[in-house]
């Protein structure tokens, strides 16, 4: 199998490394050889964070370039948009609808950008929009965002469900499981 590659980019403290984990789970259990690197930036203060998740028969690398993500899985509209350009021509963005504020807007120092996805759609590229915030407050927790936008990735694998929330229950603290299977549950159905 030709290696795919998949980025997850967000915010710090919206849990994109959890949601890296759950995913290079499931891979493995699905026998993939699986690399996983964690680019956290600022992260603990907002900041960027990029986690890039690579699979197939013998991955070499755990790194993404330009051009190369079949997949960018987005926190943010913003984080989107930023890193577009590593997608492919055929690939795919999964973003949540979300907005926050990176710090110059924070400060007042510029405005956040109208019309991310729009524009993204503009120049030809595959977007995926869901409000994963709103799905996940639903499911019980705002910070179940992370389950809700892996189960929107789940709509693209032939990976079946079951499997998925097997992957949960193994990387989920145990006193989040029941939250966390019920947000993917509403994430899948959306």
């Amino acid at each position: 199998m030709e290696t795919k590659n998949i980025m997850i980019v967000g915010v710090g403290g919206q849990g994109s490394l959890l949601a890296s984990k759950l995913l290079g789970t499931l891979l493995v259990s699905e026998g993939y050889d699986v690399k996983v690197s964690e680019v956290h930036g600022m992260s603990q203060r907002g900041g960027s964070v990029v986690t890039y998740v690579r699979f197939g028969d013998k991955v070499y690398s755990p790194v993404i370039s330009e051009g190369e993500a079949d997949f960018i899985v987005s926190f943010e509209k913003l984080e989107a948009a930023r890193h577009a350009a590593c997608l492919k021509k055929d690939g795919k963005i999964i973003v949540n609808l979300q907005e926050i504020d990176p710090m110059p807007v924070v400060t007042g120092a510029a405005e956040y950008p109208n019309a991310v996805v729009d524009e993204l759609k503009s120049k030809g590229v595959f977007v995926d929009g869901i409000d994963a915030l709103s799905l996940a407050t639903e499911a019980g927790s705002a910070k179940a965002v992370n389950i809700v936008l892996m189960a929107r990735v789940a709509k693209y694998f032939d990976i079946p469900y079951e499997k998925w929330i097997a992957a949960i229950e193994k990387t989920v603290k145990p006193q989040f499981v029941e939250l966390n299977k019920k947000a993917f549950e509403i994430g899948y159905n959306y």
